[in-house]
């Protein structure tokens, strides 16, 4: 089983865990709403999960460009 966090705009791997059994609550899942997990935690039919954040990248881009903010796919 692994855990890969991806940045949501430029998909990106930001980090990898690679464990054989992973407890969700260790990783903070359980801390989250329930909109917030399916909008940023999605599992895989063989037991993989991918978190959806965002890189440093491009908080950096959007925090010096807003107006990002307002286009489809602002960053690519």
């Amino acid at each position: 089983m692994s855990v890969n966090y991806v940045c949501k705009h430029c998909h990106t791997l930001i980090g990898r865990i690679d464990e054989p059994s992973i407890d969700r609550n260790r990783l903070g899942f359980d801390l989250l709403t329930r909109d917030e997990q399916d909008q940023y935690v999605q599992e895989h039919d063989n037991g993989d999960i991918t978190v959806r954040m965002t890189c440093d990248y491009c908080l950096q881009a959007y925090q010096h460009n807003p107006e990002l903010a307002g286009l489809a796919t602002p960053l690519q």
